[in-house]
């Protein structure tokens, strides 16, 4: 059967990335744009300037910065009024994985009407759409490289997963002078989320050759890195290297699928508001370790591309330093427990059937090594409660 690779046509990667959007612009033919931002950017007078550059360079842009953490269909309305009240034919999306989410469905929805409800998974949107240019300004989600975007159903709270063809963005501009001003605390959320995406798509049963290489690639330049972004925000080096490895692994879960660690952070972040890098940091270290026993081989190459295991480690050996890595880095990057990060205990053993059903239907689970059962799901959020 013949694999299909979807990558943005056009893709740049490093400093002064950012400094193409005009060229860009120009080779999609576009000719009015809408900047899809948050509030926090807008703020800076980043989305400011590059709107104000673009219009002097005779392409008239509009700036929308209702974006919210974890975008919800309700959040969306307001964006598509803006993108019909500017008139644009491309969509900027300028951020993290929430404004580069949002202006994806935007795209979609300017295109196709309707709702993101009607086309969640396992939905594969191939239809019309605006084309979009992301430009990520924080080193994790992979989103700028994906065919895939995660919408709140504002009325029921479920966290959906929408993917297709249509989502995939025109062009990235990946910049990492952006994240140099990334506080310590995102830069380590996001750099784990990177780290999940590589290993998820690596041991997914819907993986590749091509994207076991780029998942590899990335965990290496994660590996060696990670410590280095999180200890020294200036540290161009580190920067870039994670700015390119978050790439790299958004391209490997893209063609592959991401796992049950996304399975059960949909969820959490849906009923708990935890961002989506923290979520997948809480959980990865305990999916891990119950996933192993199954694809050990496909654990260990992922421990060896890291560095915390060799050729010589056999692969349960090295399957279990992946474990242990994990852990480790769960413990020196301070990613708090769902108690430590103020979830009562009431509140979420309510919570821990129902985020199980929506786990297993998102399917994202079903590409796990160890496919789970409900209650080994709700076993799961249970044990993570108050770990460290």
């Amino acid at each position: 059967m013949a694999q299909h690779i979807a990558v943005p046509p056009i893709l740049s990667i490093g400093g002064g990335a950012l400094r193409e959007m005009h060229d860009v612009i120009a080779r999609l033919g576009a000719s009015r744009a809408l900047i899809v931002t948050d509030a926090f950017l807008s703020s800076t007078g980043l989305a400011a300037r590059l709107a104000e550059d673009l219009t002097s360079s005779d392409i008239p842009t509009a700036i929308f910065d209702g974006t919210v953490p974890d975008p919800t269909t309700a959040s969306l309305k307001a964006g598509v009024d803006a993108v019909h009240a500017h008139r644009a034919d491309v969509i900027i999306g300028l951020g993290g994985g929430s404004p580069i989410d949002s202006a994806k469905a935007l795209a979609v929805l300017a295109r196709r009407g309707g709702t993101m409800s009607e086309l969640k998974a396992p939905v594969q949107y191939t239809g019309s759409a605006l084309p979009i240019v992301a430009v990520p300004t924080t080193a994790g989600t992979g989103s700028e490289a994906t065919q895939f975007t995660v919408i709140t159903d504002s009325e029921t709270g479920e966290k959906m997963l929408c993917g297709g063809p249509s989502y995939l963005p025109t062009a990235a501009l990946v910049d990492y002078e952006l994240t140099l001003t990334m506080p310590q605390r995102l830069t380590a959320d996001t750099g784990l989320d990177a780290l999940t995406h590589a290993v998820e798509a690596y041991v997914s049963s819907r993986a590749s050759g091509f994207s076991d290489a780029v998942a590899l690639q990335a965990i290496r330049q994660i590996g060696q890195h990670l410590r280095r972004a999180v200890a020294d925000g200036t540290d161009r080096g580190a920067r870039s290297a994670m700015m390119e490895a978050a790439t790299l692994a958004g391209i490997a879960f893209s063609n592959s699928s991401v796992a049950l660690v996304h399975g059960m952070s949909r969820p959490l972040g849906a009923h708990f508001h935890v961002a989506h890098g923290m979520a997948n940091a809480m959980l990865f270290a305990a999916v891990t370790e119950f996933s192993l026993g199954v694809s050990d081989a496909r654990y260990a190459d992922c421990a060896r591309a890291l560095g915390v295991a060799t050729e010589r480690d056999d692969d349960s050996a090295a399957a279990r330093a992946l474990v242990a890595e994990l852990h480790r880095l769960s413990v020196e990057l301070e990613v708090p427990s769902p108690r430590a990060f103020g979830i009562s205990s009431e509140a979420w053993e309510q919570a821990l059937s129902v985020m199980a059903e929506q786990a297993l239907a998102s399917g994202s689970p079903a590409n796990n090594p160890r496919i789970p059962e409900h209650a080994e799901i709700v076993e799961l959020y249970r044990r993570i409660y108050d770990a460290r």
